[in-house]
């Protein structure tokens, strides 16, 4: 359950702050749509993990990649986005870990 709960509230966190006021510069900015493929990975990823815990890791895991390489995107366009990466790198890591323990309890 923490899993789920850190997962989405840093999906919606993420979504929240790249809506309401963008990441990168204003929300209008083209390169916040970077931010919406991390989210898209992690949807993507949940759906074919079949919400399984096992499979959850994985996809949480690829998720935190996703988040890497759109804040190398930002960076290649000018603009510094590192520590809220870590942030959120950190968070996705975080409900991959809780989902390991979750899946190491069913067996």
């Amino acid at each position: 359950m923490a899993g789920i709960g850190v997962a989405v509230a840093a999906g919606l966190a993420l979504a929240w702050m790249n809506l309401a006021v963008g990441i990168v510069g204003n929300e209008e900015n083209p390169l916040n749509r970077t931010y919406f493929g991390v989210l898209a990975v992690a949807a993507a990823g949940a759906v074919l993990a079949r919400l399984r815990p096992r499979g959850l890791v994985l996809a949480l895991v690829a998720t935190a990649l996703a988040q890497v390489a759109a804040a190398v995107i930002v960076q290649l366009a000018g603009h510094f986005t590192w520590v809220l990466t870590g942030g959120f790198v950190g968070l996705w890591l975080l409900s991959a870990w809780l989902f390991r323990t979750a899946a190491r309890a069913e067996t």
